[in-house]
């Protein structure tokens, strides 16, 4: 009985270990995908999964929200389209309360951001997930947004 009750012992110590692995993995993995983003790294795009669910939330002026969901290629496509823009402006985020949380399907990193000279804070999360070949990517993004063009992408009800 006691040998019984001590490799369980061992194999709760060992999974909480591995847990806290994780959310630490995903928190650098994240701490690295902003230095990629603010550096305007070619290597961006290798973060997500190609089927990565990207959500871009609209904060309206009377701060009603509206999702604006898209997929990976078209995410791709925009940014790769937008990124000179924002080299030339030196645009970058920052980000504050940066959490880790295990969910089921990964890691949820949960942030508050800050985008290029303005002094509001929007909600920022990425589920991480560890693939079978042992690298983190992103399968889903949500970032909040205040540019009300993509309304236009707005998830229709």
């Amino acid at each position: 009985m006691k040998r019984i009750l001590l490799v369980l012992l061992m194999l709760v110590i060992s999974s909480t270990q591995v847990f806290a692995d994780d959310l630490a993995t995903a928190k650098s993995m994240f701490q690295q995908y902003v230095n990629a983003a603010n550096t305007y790294s070619p290597s961006l795009l290798n973060y997500y999964s190609p089927r990565a669910k990207i959500i871009r939330q609209v904060v309206k002026p009377n701060g009603q929200t509206v999702n604006a969901t898209t997929n990976m290629q078209t995410y791709a496509q925009q940014m790769k389209l937008s990124q000179g823009t924002a080299k030339l402006r030196k645009y970058t985020n920052k980000y504050t309360n940066i959490t880790a949380t295990k969910v089921p399907n990964g890691v949820k990193v949960s942030a508050l951001r800050q985008p290029m000279k303005d002094n509001y804070w929007l909600k920022t999360y990425q589920i991480w997930q560890k693939q079978p070949n042992g690298r983190w990517v992103i399968i889903e993004e949500m970032m909040q947004t205040k540019e009300q063009i993509f309304l236009r992408y707005a998830d229709k009800k």
